[in-house]
């Protein structure tokens, strides 16, 4: 069965940098593109980034743009996301998404929190 297990969230202060992690398994993940949603108290899970199979397209919310990098590597099952330049606004649960044959998977999020 297909399986999202994400890791790398914490607490850092504004300015400070993360890296999560997610590794999949239960389906043949280099046929997929892969994407990171976010979470944040009181609001909708909104899309973060995406990025295609091969990683020949990667895609941003506006709130991610030049801070924020998707990449996959396809040898380990694993996708990334690169946080830098962390905002308290970030502040939020971050989950791995793939959809397959019409399904949406998730994980089980991590926390991320910024704060001073």
């Amino acid at each position: 069965q297909v399986q999202l297990v994400e890791s790398g969230g914490g607490l850092v202060q504004p300015g400070e940098s993360l890296r999560l992690s997610c590794a999949a398994s239960g389906f043949p993940f280099s046929s997929y593109a892969m994407s990171w949603y976010r979470q944040a108290p009181g609001k909708e899970r909104e899309l973060v980034a995406i990025i295609s199979n091969l990683s020949m397209t990667t895609n941003y919310a506006d709130s991610a743009k030049g801070r924020f990098t998707i990449s996959r590597d396809n040898a380990k099952n694993t996708v990334y996301l690169q946080m830098n330049s962390l905002k308290p606004e970030d502040t939020a649960v971050y989950y791995c998404n793939t959809r397959r044959r019409g399904v949406d998977y998730w994980g089980q999020g991590t926390q991320v929190t910024v704060s001073s």
